[in-house]
């Protein structure tokens, strides 16, 4: 009796580890139904926990919130140091336009009309800016004060870079992990928390596009390589979706709309057609083409601009190519090489021509002077000197991406390499993303923010492919490779040397030795040597977000001799002595630079700002101010007071 019961003990448990759907012995299904009630009378928290899975999802989860909360936590120095404000230039613009959204609504905001900017033109805001920034921060103060939550939409503003950061942190670990595994999907979310090349637009205070575009990015590539993988209309709809966030929110989505066409293109000359890439790309590009046409300052340029050719090129040669491959199996081998040669070089002419004609013709804009800077960096000096004006227009040197990447910069390229290494459909994707942003950020400082995430991502692959190596169990190692049936026959009959027809059994001599492992010594000294450059990353991040990215243009701080700090806040006080002490209708001129914190600090009409959209105006405001300080005489009737600022007197003003 005892003995009945070891064995149905033995079987139970056997059941139970082995997790089998039939044993043979009519038990499976009762082992599987006690085991399923035990889990559940133990508790859901610690049945799963007993599982190595559910401490490694425990794991990820937590590491994944940590990085979160040192994202967000990193980009607080400016406020912590000042005070919550919105930093630098076109932010100031964005918080304006966010507080009339909140104050009088959306339809209000879309046919707002600027009376205080570009006088005396003026500007229709809600059709020269991207809503997605505004929309965002306002659905977020709306949702706030509908918990009852009060708090001034100045606030939201502030916080919702870092925020977004965290975001960016989770689409960057699902996209990795989609790419190559989890381990390197938790650093690549730590890297791109606290890295300086993303938190230099992203701080807290710094309410610009940036700041949730490269989330809108990210998740958008993650959605892509999703569909691609699965060939789901779904994940494609997803991806149609979040590209749409994307334009609404920052013209770097011409990146996405062409990236995604060369990746399928790229797929189509390695002859890896399918029809999940057929799926995906076909349901981006018609759904995204549609809703990208719906935000009022894009329009119709996705049909009528050459920066969006390439993607209806590729639309065209995937249709044509998809039905060549329809057509493979009704044809001879002969007929169908011919066949397909013909169809996809008449398709490619038949596209190229109808671009050169429609252009040619003006139905499609050329190349804007902004795409020519990016292939000729000295483009814009000499036809466009307002763009090459601006500080982050410039080339990238070398000392911008060690100060930008750190260490990162330096083990991006071996990730890169593991992935053509072991190379697929996904992994074709971020090698294009690498190899073209790296390019684009060599061209621009302001383009180092697109090489980033990509950066962290294949940092994190080239480091987590060396803690394997050096941390994983030997035993693996030295595991014999799998046998097929005809070893497992062999050592059946081990007197036979020839078993079978054309296999000469191998010697023990000549049969493979197992791998010996590594030292304790060296996985020791690698392991430590790892961890001290990531200490050293962690470090420098934390250096340069503190000292470069953490001090608001409009207060300056100086240090004495004996360490103490004096605030300098000449700016404000210069725009709430224009707002004290000028008429509620008086126009102001200045330097283009400092219009939107005029508009929105002082809230007096200016002649110009940082819009840049009249060229002609600019040019014109300068000539008259320079005219006005050789002559020091009234030039303009119709200008009640003017602000000149420089950078030896931080802000001085003269009325008129």
């Amino acid at each position: 009796m005892a003995e009945h019961h070891q064995v149905s003990d033995s079987k139970h448990k056997s059941s139970l580890t082995s997790a089998a759907p039939y044993s043979g012995n009519g038990r499976s299904s009762t082992a599987v139904a006690e085991r399923d009630s035990m889990a559940g009378a133990g508790g859901g928290l610690s049945g799963g926990l007993s599982q190595p899975a559910g401490w490694q999802s425990l794991l990820s989860f937590t590491v994944l919130f940590l990085a979160c909360l040192a994202g967000f936590s990193s980009r607080l120095f400016a406020v912590i140091r000042f005070e919550s404000i919105i930093h630098e230039f076109d932010p100031w613009f964005n918080y304006r336009s966010t507080h009339h959204l909140t104050t009088n609504g959306f339809y209000e905001f879309l046919n707002w009309f600027d009376e205080r900017a570009w006088y005396p033109l003026g500007r229709i805001v809600g059709g020269t800016v991207y809503p997605g920034l505004m929309v965002t921060a306002g659905l977020i103060h709306y949702v706030l004060n509908l918990l009852h939550i009060t708090v001034h939409i100045r606030d939201v503003c502030v916080f919702l870079a870092p925020v977004f950061s965290g975001l960016t942190s989770i689409s960057t670990f699902l996209l990795t992990r989609e790419l190559w595994n989890q381990g390197a999907a938790l650093l690549a979310a730590c890297f791109i928390a606290i890295v300086p090349g993303y938190i230099s637009r992203s701080v807290a205070g710094s309410f610009d596009n940036e700041g949730i575009a490269i989330f809108a990015l990210q998740f958008t590539y993650y959605l892509w390589v999703k569909s691609v993988k699965t060939g789901s209309v779904f994940w494609a709809v997803g991806c149609c979706l979040s590209y749409f966030y994307m334009v609404s929110a920052w013209g770097g989505y011409v990146f996405i709309i062409n990236l995604i066409p060369l990746h399928v293109f790229v797929l189509l000359l390695m002859q890896r057609f399918s029809k999940r890439v057929y799926i995906a790309y076909s349901t981006f590009y018609i759904l995204g083409l549609i809703l990208s046409m719906q935000i009022p300052f894009v329009g119709f340029q996705p049909i009528r601009t050459s920066e969006h050719m390439a993607a209806a090129g590729v639309f065209v040669l995937l249709q044509v190519y998809a039905f060549l491959q329809y057509l493979k199996d009704r044809l001879t081998k002969q007929e169908f090489q011919t066949l397909f040669f013909l169809g996809v070089s008449l398709a490619a002419g038949v596209v190229f021509l109808s671009v050169i004609y429609l252009t040619y013709t003006g139905y499609i804009a050329p190349w804007s002077g902004r795409f020519y800077s990016l292939w000729d960096t000295g483009y814009a000096k000499i036809h466009i000197p307002i763009i090459a004006s601006v500080s982050e227009h410039q080339p990238t040197t070398w000392v911008s991406f060690f100060f930008d990447l750190h260490i990162l910069v330096c083990t991006f390229p071996a990730g890169l390499w593991f992935c053509i290494r072991n190379i697929n459909d996904e992994r074709v994707f971020v090698a294009l993303y690498a190899i073209s942003a790296v390019y684009f950020a060599g061209v621009m400082v302001r383009l180092m923010l697109t090489l980033t995430p990509v950066v962290c991502m294949l940092a994190a692959v080239a480091f987590s492919s060396v803690f394997e190596h050096y941390l994983g169990d030997d035993m693996k190692r030295q595991s014999p490779p799998a046998e097929d049936s005809s070893d497992e026959d062999d050592r059946k009959n081990a007197g036979n040397l020839y078993d079978k027809a054309g296999k000469v059994r191998k010697h023990v001599s000549e049969q493979e030795k197992p791998e010996e492992g590594l030292g304790p010594n060296i996985k020791s000294i690698v392991t430590m040597l790892m961890l001290m450059l990531l200490m050293m990353f962690a470090v420098h991040c934390t250096w340069v977000t503190s000292n470069a990215y953490s001090s608001p243009s409009v207060v300056l701080a100086s240090y004495n001799h004996d360490g103490s700090r004096n605030i300098l806040d000449d700016f404000r006080e210069a725009y709430y002595w224009l707002r004290q002490n000028t008429d509620e209708h008086a126009r102001v001129m200045s330097w283009w630079d400092y219009g939107y914190q005029i508009a929105g600090m002082a809230n007096r009409t200016t002649l110009v700002d940082n819009n840049t959209w009249n060229n002609s105006h600019i040019a014109l405001v300068r000539a008259s101010s320079a005219a006005f300080t050789a002559s020091s005489t009234q030039f303009c009737s119709r200008v009640d007071s003017f602000l000149l600022l420089s950078l030896t007197t931080p802000c001085s003003v003269i009325p008129l």
